[in-house]
């Protein structure tokens, strides 16, 4: 499977926060968030371990019990089942990657 970078196919995961599934395989899911700034990602854990990128922007993040202040070029793995939270400092662009491949992040 091949993507080829364009504006379409975001969607809404919730007001200030825009996804899109870039490309999946048998096993993993590439996808890109585009998060507003002074939007709260809310406390949440799901079985999948995912792992970012921060292509721009900046977030602070709560996983488990630590704290990380993420900037542009930084990058973190959230193992499956953990509870993590972020709140969006500046207009942000995150890629990750989840395994196995959320279905419900899927065109």
């Amino acid at each position: 499977m091949f993507y080829k970078k364009n504006e379409t196919g975001y969607k809404v995961v919730r007001e200030g926060i825009l996804l899109k599934a870039l490309v999946y395989g048998e096993k993993t899911l590439l996808c890109e968030f585009r998060i507003e700034k002074g939007k709260a990602i809310p406390s949440h854990k799901h079985p999948h371990e995912q792992t970012e990128y921060l292509v721009s922007g900046r977030l602070k993040l709560i996983i488990g019990n630590k704290r990380f202040d993420a900037e542009q070029g930084d990058s973190w793995c959230i193992p499956g089942d953990v509870e993590h939270t972020g709140e969006v400092l500046e207009d942000s662009v995150v890629v990750a990657v989840f395994s196995p491949v959320r279905e419900d992040y899927l065109p």
